[in-house]
């Protein structure tokens, strides 16, 4: 059994309806936020390289085939016309890294029907935790001003696949490092990590508990100093760190309590003892918004460690996302109910400097000045081009925050910039309402239903 089998039933539902009535002409279907959380002034695009990943090795086997069936309830050979279905399309996407508004696509997958529906669910997935989860981290990021941010996610969050993924969007937006050691290893990152307070119970006494760490690493180490009482265990990390002359990359660690208070006696204390190199971490429960407090209170804080709140998006978990069907054998197509209606055809998101985005039809010209947001990723099913790099998202994010007004960066209440339709996109979608209107009504009338009254 493979990814593939990672999906909603209806998915395979529909699939197999495609296949029995020879649907697998392209379609295209788009994938975007219809609204940003609350307090989100922008969203950081993420989760298109997994998502690459898995449609570049998407492939219907036996064994698929025969879980589907079992989900079903059918025999084996009445899901039989899915074996061997593989991904042969083409994907459009934002890249990782660049940042997005309500409206716009972060994905359009153009493949035969059947394929397009079945991979809707995986996509959404992968794309939608990602974006949600960098785009708080980027919050922090942009809260610390400078300092730096280190993710300690993994523990608190939905999964060790879900603590991965927090590690790397945290790199992504610009974190320090993780203290998920796996997650460092594989994305080449720093791993940090310090103690925990049952390590100094083990202890007699907390000055030994610190000696002993001490003595295990040669290096810097980090004392976390609020196990009893606060200015005591700064006091013993810092007759220890001037015992044994450390101090320069040395640390202590504040998890509990008022951090700012305790971050202005922490820092008095260590300088009183010539300690000024030694850095202040602070963790506890911190997000945005509690870093956004310290750092304009001036807490004397270096580093900021997020974890639970950061790595689930405690505060706006999911995104209001679709995947709809906008295009089908080359007719454009869209949705019609009531709050939830959707704009047609394959598109594209035009950005110019100082000036809204522009959502318009994949074909039309670049306006003045402006560049695409939407590249060709995938065709044929194969990347068209190298795995993307975190460095490379990195940059993006950065030069899109340079250009993001001030409002939309703020912490609270921030006011999110508003795309507008194109003329070419807003004509298509009156023409394509028009044609779906007036076929339900002519379908209605056919069938003895009431006629509209004339005006």
């Amino acid at each position: 059994m493979s990814d593939v089998t990672t999906t909603d039933l209806y998915e395979v539902t529909m699939a197999m309806s495609y296949v029995r009535e020879g649907m697998r002409a392209p379609a295209t279907f788009s994938l975007f936020v219809r609204e940003l959380p609350p307090d989100r002034g922008f969203l950081v695009a993420a989760g298109l390289e997994p998502a690459l990943d898995y449609l570049s090795g998407f492939r219907v086997g036996p064994e698929d085939v025969r879980e589907f069936a079992k989900a079903l309830h059918r025999p084996v050979r009445d899901v039989e016309p899915l074996l061997g279905l593989e991904f042969d399309g083409e994907v459009r996407a934002v890249p990782e890294g660049r940042l997005v508004f309500a409206g716009e696509p972060l994905l359009e997958v153009t493949a035969p029907l059947p394929q397009a529906q079945l991979v809707e669910t995986y996509l959404l997935t992968q794309l939608c935790h990602q974006t949600v989860v960098a785009s708080k981290a980027a919050r922090c990021v942009l809260a610390a001003a400078g300092r730096s941010v280190i993710d300690f996610s993994l523990r608190r969050t939905h999964g060790p696949q879900a603590g991965f993924q927090a590690a790397r969007l945290g790199a992504l937006v610009g974190f320090a490092g993780t203290s998920n050691v796996a997650a460092a290893a594989r994305l080449g990152i720093p791993a940090s990590g310090t103690m925990a307070h049952s390590y100094i119970e083990a202890f007699p006494d907390e000055e030994t508990a610190f000696r002993a760490f001490a003595r295990a690493h040669p290096g810097p180490v980090t004392f976390l100093v609020d196990t009893y009482d606060t200015a005591a265990g700064v006091a013993n990390a810092a007759r220890v760190l001037n015992d044994l002359r450390r101090g320069a990359g040395c640390a202590i660690r504040l998890d509990s309590g008022d951090l700012g208070a305790l971050a202005r006696r922490a820092r008095a204390t260590l300088d009183a003892a010539g300690l000024q190199d030694v850095r202040i971490i602070a963790s506890g429960g911190l997000d945005e918004y509690a870093v956004d407090t310290l750092v304009r209170a001036g807490a004397p804080i270096d580093v900021y460690a997020v974890g639970t709140r950061v790595g689930v998006a405690a505060d706006a978990p999911y995104l209001d996302s679709a995947y709809k069907l906008v295009e089908y054998d080359g007719r454009p197509v869209m949705k019609l109910s009531s709050a939830k209606a959707t704009a047609p055809a394959p598109k594209q998101v035009f950005r110019q400097p100082g000036r809204a985005d522009v959502i318009g039809l994949w074909n039309e010209d670049l306006p003045d000045g402006a560049v695409p947001l939407l590249g060709t990723v995938m065709r044929g099913g194969r990347r068209t081009g190298p795995p993307d790099t975190l460095a490379d998202a990195r940059a993006r994010m950065d030069a899109d925050l340079a250009c993001l007004p001030a409002a939309a960066r703020r912490i609270h209440d921030p006011e999110p910039p508003q795309p507008v339709v194109s003329r070419r996109l807003a004509a298509l979608t009156a023409d394509v309402r028009h044609r779906i209107e007036a076929a339900a009504l002519g379908s209605s009338a056919g069938h003895g239903g009431a006629r509209p009254v004339s005006r």
